[in-house]
């Protein structure tokens, strides 16, 4: 079997609210580039990435990849991420080993957790993400810790979620912390709380929140504050288990980050850690070490969410309930549409591959809505209330 052909196509989804964040906001939408590999024997892998209109990237690795056989990804790896430092990506790759896993799924009839191991679980939690909005559906923005309290119990009431997620660094931390509290007080003992400054806050606020916040029980602090610097100075003085998807994100910066005791969890990521394969690599170094792990959210569609669900029903010690954008998408590109929450949890994909094809109806719609609504990424996560707003590190 060869690989014969590339497909890449921009697509981009409505969501229910802007979301907003530490390095701007979400402007309504969510956006995915799509990959398509097709055989000589006629099968086609599907892949996702995100991180604006990738098609031009993809596309320069495609001579590099063509005539490859889709189980040799040793191979594919090293032509892809390993040959030229300056075209190195890693969600580059991972979205073509993604399509690769997906073919090899079809060709054998297997799903694809088959080809990793093999599940433990059948469905996987799910958290509620807490965004600070504006035009919220039914109208308005969040505004108060209220608010925000009220949108996490109707989350644990609606997709039937046992933890919640703040993204943080937007409002005074003060505010921030005090979502947490309340939510604590309305939903009890055991409901998970987890914040995430993006690494917005200084160190000292950092600190301050994190020591005000141990009462809480969190299930863990992400990136409190920027890099492995300020990570470890924030966890040397606040006794939450102290998570990350920034610092480190990649197989270079993972053996310092143990060495300086920067970390206790760390999220996984397809397209950080180099594919499905590498975050199965990541996870024995963390085993190893005794660091938890959990799994990160990056605005991702249907066929990365499949992919996603398959490599989290394979690693045992994955016990956290895994991130996920996907509740704040109002359709998918996939055939069926959104994946369900059952009791806040999605289910694994039977197969074989992925477990999931595209609706090109669907594909055609929101390639359209995408060249409507273009790349925010080229003009960055733009504030539309504050039009002269950038971001910065260690504002508060």
């Amino acid at each position: 079997m060869k690989i014969i052909d590339m497909r890449v196509r921009c697509v981009a989804i409505p969501t229910t609210a802007q979301l907003r964040h530490s390095t701007g906001v979400h402007p309504g939408y969510f956006m995915r580039t799509v990959l398509e590999l097709i055989t000589d024997e006629g099968i086609v892998g599907l892949g996702e990435v995100g991180g604006g209109d990738s098609r031009g990237a993809l596309l320069k690795l495609k001579p590099r990849i063509i005539g490859l056989d889709p189980f040799s990804l040793e191979l594919i790896k090293l032509k892809v991420l390993r040959s030229v430092y300056y075209m190195s990506n890693a969600r580059l790759y991972a979205a073509i080993e993604m399509a690769c896993l997906d073919i090899q799924g079809k060709a054998t009839g297997r799903p694809l957790h088959d080809l990793l191991g093999g599940k433990v679980r059948d469905a996987i939690p799910m958290i509620g993400y807490l965004f600070w909005r504006y035009d919220r559906e039914g109208g308005g923005d969040d505004s108060s810790a209220e608010e925000m309290a009220d949108y996490c119990e109707r989350l644990h009431q609606e997709l039937g979620v046992t933890s919640i997620k703040l993204k943080a660094g937007v409002m005074e931390p003060e505010e921030e912390v005090r979502v947490l509290e309340l939510c604590r007080k309305r939903l009890g003992d055991s409901f998970g709380l987890r914040i995430d400054p993006n690494g917005a806050w200084s160190v000292p606020t950092a600190i301050r929140m994190g020591q005000r916040m141990e009462q809480l029980g969190l299930e863990y602090y992400e990136d409190p504050a920027w890099g492995l610097e300020g990570n470890t100075a924030v966890r040397n003085q606040v006794r939450i288990p102290l998570a990350t998807n920034m610092y480190p994100n990649k197989f270079d910066d993972l053996g310092p980050a143990i060495r300086m005791g920067a970390v206790d969890i760390v999220l996984t990521d397809i397209h950080y850690w180099e594919g499905l394969r590498g975050v199965k690599d990541l996870v024995a170094v963390c085993n190893t070490f005794q660091l938890g792990v959990a799994m990160h959210s990056g605005v991702e569609f249907g066929i990365e969410l499949a992919a996603m669900l398959h490599t989290a029903a394979t690693i045992p010690s994955m016990t956290f309930a895994g991130d996920a954008h996907y509740h704040h998408l109002t359709d998918d590109i996939i055939a069926g549409g959104l994946m369900k929450y059952e009791n806040g949890s999605i289910r694994v994909p039977s197969g074989p591959g992925l477990g999931v094809e595209l609706d090109e109806e669907k594909m055609a719609q929101y390639e359209r809505y995408y060249e409507e609504k273009g790349d925010y990424y080229a003009r960055f996560h733009q504030d539309p209330r504050r039009p002269d707003w950038f971001p910065t590190i260690g504002g508060y």
